[in-house]
């Protein structure tokens, strides 16, 4: 599949180590940022057109995300004579590692993306276009972990997926455990 969005070279994976890096993605405002800046590097008055609230607060989780690795000026220009920047994600997808990170430091319990997607969806849910199944499935570890490397593949293909309709869609994945009972092994 080409490589569609966005208009600038990133890495594919960026692993988040710090806390601070799970708390700046972690903001409403700020994940919609980086949904944005998965099109196109957009300028900061760009972006508060698009979200609707003014520069000076986007400015500022413009800022979080940029000192915290997650967002780089990928160019500028100059407007009369102010050089305008134009900001772009450091990678396509953040994600947090199983390992504990070696700088140390507790990571935040309160990131979940199906939270977000529950959130997201509802709106979706009361209109009848909420598109979803959910399945439970006795499988191993080592199951579960490959068909995890499956899902992140069909993640990256809608990632990659070039940007021409006129609404923005959600798409939440997952596997997780569960408490739900089993049968006990057939005799």
């Amino acid at each position: 599949m080409a490589d569609n969005p966005p208009d600038y070279d990133l890495a594919e994976r960026i692993a988040l180590t710090s806390p601070d890096q799970v708390k700046a993605i972690g903001h409403p405002l700020r994940t919609s940022i980086l949904h944005l800046l998965h099109e196109r590097a957009a300028t900061v008055t760009e972006l508060a057109a698009a979200v609707e609230r003014p520069k000076s607060t986007v400015a500022h989780h413009v800022d979080v995300l940029t000192r915290n690795g997650l967002l780089q000026v990928v160019r500028t220009r100059k407007v009369r004579a102010v050089e305008e920047r134009f900001y772009g994600r450091t990678a396509r997808m953040f994600y947090i590692p199983s390992e504990p990170s070696p700088a140390g430091g507790q990571m935040p319990g309160d990131f979940n993306d199906f939270e977000v997607a529950a959130r997201e969806s509802a709106k979706a849910f009361e209109q009848g276009k909420l598109w979803g199944f959910i399945r439970h499935a006795r499988i191993s570890e080592a199951q579960a972990a490959q068909f995890w490397d499956r899902m992140a593949q069909l993640v990256d293909e809608f990632d990659r997926m070039p940007r021409s309709g006129e609404t923005m869609y959600g798409f939440a994945i997952g596997v997780y455990p569960t408490d739900h009972p089993t049968l006990p092994r057939e005799q």
